[in-house]
């Protein structure tokens, strides 16, 4: 009996601080996705901090073929509005929210496993001025 998961082709997060993600050797220092889909490369994701989030940043990541969607919220946990939530019932694709860190761990166990997984990672850069 084989205990040890088949080694995965998806992008894995190496490092993390921060402000700043290492994926396969590659530093971003704004939020990302990153997806263990092929058809879904690593891209900068257009809202820098959980105040800058919208319904309409999370909607599309519902249609991407992910059986899990994670958002990382930065250095703390935060959740967005529940309405939000509606296409991921209606396309019967699971949410998860947790801290940025937390979320690169467990995106990379899931895409390690061979799951159908998008991670994404904001960055609070400027939390200690914000009041969300």
């Amino acid at each position: 009996m084989k205990l040890q998961p088949e080694k995965s082709n998806a992008p894995m997060v190496r490092a993390y601080g921060l402000d700043w993600i290492e994926i396969d050797h590659e530093k971003y220092t704004q939020s990302v996705l990153v997806s263990s889909l092929p058809d879904r490369p690593t891209r900068a994701w257009e809202p820098q901090r959980f105040a800058q989030l919208q319904a309409e940043h999370l909607a599309p990541l519902a249609l991407c073929g992910a059986e899990l969607v994670i958002l990382g919220t930065g250095q703390r946990l935060r959740f967005p509005p529940p309405a939000w939530l509606a296409p991921f019932a209606v396309q019967r694709v699971g949410l998860e929210t947790m801290d940025t860190a937390a979320a690169c761990r467990t995106y990379n166990i899931l895409a390690s496993e061979g799951r159908k997984v998008i991670a994404a990672l904001l960055f609070d850069i400027d939390s200690t001025n914000s009041a969300d």
